[in-house]
């Protein structure tokens, strides 16, 4: 039995190569499918990757059932894809050639119909996408990228946007400034604003106002 399990049935090197091989075909076919994260995965790309991990298994493994077989083809995925992630990092070039480049789909609150088209992505995914992100409508979106990673990058229009601490230190800084004008010319003017009298002040003066003219008629009688 455990000669069965640590004995690998084929060339070790047989091993390395299908399993890198078949990597490679999934990226490759994965890269032209293009950016599908945007809506998240379907009923139909489930079933898709459900079927396409018996389909390769056959063309990893070989004729060969072992244990250390496996751990070998486990290792391989794993030490490829990861040194394909630091060379992605550290290089422009790779990192084009397996992630793509970010791609506009909504340009001045309107769908991009073509690239949409290339992405085969329908406007109703693109309403979902914005509703995810806390969004209205596309009409507030002045421009969607798509990134490579497949999320939906969105930058509202400048009415949309909500105000931040630089906007509101910039509101204070300003009113500051009118605060100071206005101190300026009531210094030069050397006087205070007049002072704006209550509705119920307003009233008992002129209260008072008639009470002395009707008293002031009196005396002339």
């Amino acid at each position: 039995m455990w000669h069965d399990m640590l004995t690998i049935q084929i060339p070790v090197i047989e091993k390395l190569l299908r399993t890198v091989l078949v990597y490679a075909l999934i990226v490759v076919i994965f890269r032209l499918v293009g950016k599908r994260n945007l809506a998240g995965l379907n009923t139909f790309d489930f079933v898709v990757i459900f079927l396409l991990s018996n389909v390769v298994q056959n063309a990893v493994i070989g004729n060969d059932n072992s244990l250390l077989g496996g751990a070998v083809g486990a290792v391989t995925l794993v030490g490829v894809n990861e040194l394909l992630n630091r060379l992605a990092v550290r290089y422009d070039g790779i990192s084009r050639i397996l992630h793509g480049t970010p791609t506009i789909v909504i340009q001045d609150g309107r769908p991009v119909v073509e690239n949409l088209r290339r992405l085969a992505l329908r406007p109703q995914e693109l309403e979902h996408a914005i509703r995810v992100q806390n969004g209205d409508d596309m009409s507030e979106v002045a421009t969607g990228e798509l990134a490579e990673t497949g999320q939906l990058v969105l930058t509202l229009r400048p009415e949309e946007q909500s105000a931040n601490r630089g906007d509101i230190a910039n509101l204070n800084s300003r009113l500051d400034a009118i605060d100071a004008v206005l101190a300026s010319l009531l210094t030069t003017g050397g006087g205070r604003p007049p002072e704006r009298m209550s509705p119920a002040r307003a009233a008992g003066e002129n209260t008072t106002s008639a009470s002395k003219r009707a008293s002031a008629g009196e005396a002339d009688s």
